[in-house]
């Protein structure tokens, strides 16, 4: 198990939770926006601490059990991390709740991590319709299959959970009708979800890709989470 870093505490990123977040090095996918890039680059030793930080980490969980809630073990691709479960349990035995951010690649990994009731809150990013995931993504191809196996099992067994779309032209439509037939087509896929979370795109410092990208405006934005409240009950825009 891997870590490339920490931030102490976090009011935002664990609904209704006070937390801290883990970050891992590494991920398979390439989102042209991704907004932290440093941890995707493979290849990153700076970013890469061994046992050696997993365990300067959990002495600092001992020292927050009065002050936290949970973590929110994030990335990079979490679940792309040998050991996740190892250290997973050793969270769960402080005392803390755990929230996963993942982009749905691994089913049978988190499958396991939520049979074992490692799990408490589970967000997945969903990025586009799936005839447009790879471009999305910077890839050839995606496994279709294991994202949208991904996705039932979050809906059916995770204790609670969010699907969340982080939208950005020319990815998600130049125009608004574009962008919602997208959100409509997006929002068909995951009928059976209860809750959505649009995310607008910002930029926040150097992206995997020089290919320019735009947001939406705020009007446009509550445009889009109408059309998505159409198929999933509880849309939150971020």
């Amino acid at each position: 198990m891997k870590l490339a870093g920490l931030q102490k505490l976090s009011l935002l990123d664990y609904p209704d939770k006070i937390c801290a977040i883990v970050f891992t090095p590494g991920c398979n996918f390439r989102c042209p926006f991704c907004h932290n890039p440093d941890l995707v680059r493979p290849n990153r030793p700076s970013y890469a601490l061994g046992e050696e930080g997993v365990e300067e980490f959990m002495a600092f969980l001992k020292t927050r059990q009065s002050r936290l809630d949970g973590i929110c073990l994030t990335g990079g691709e979490p679940l792309l991390q040998e050991g996740v479960d190892l250290f997973l349990r050793r969270v769960k035995e402080l005392g803390f709740l755990i929230k996963l951010d993942t982009n749905g690649s691994f089913p049978d990994r988190l499958e396991a991590l939520l049979g074992e009731k490692l799990l408490d809150y589970v967000a997945m990013d969903v990025k586009n319709t799936l005839p447009l995931y790879a471009r999305t993504v910077g890839l050839s191809e995606v496994d279709a299959a294991a994202l949208q196996r991904s996705r039932d099992t979050i809906i059916q067994t995770a204790p609670d959970y969010e699907f969340r779309t982080t939208v950005v032209r020319p990815f998600h439509g130049d125009n608004l009708p574009a962008g919602e037939s997208l959100i409509d087509a997006i929002g068909q896929w995951l009928k059976g979800a209860k809750r959505w979370v649009l995310q607008n795109y910002r930029k926040t410092g150097p992206q995997l890709s020089d290919e320019p990208m735009r947001a939406y405006s705020k009007e446009e934005m509550n445009l889009l989470a109408e059309e998505a409240r159409r198929h999933v009950p509880e849309v939150i825009l971020r």
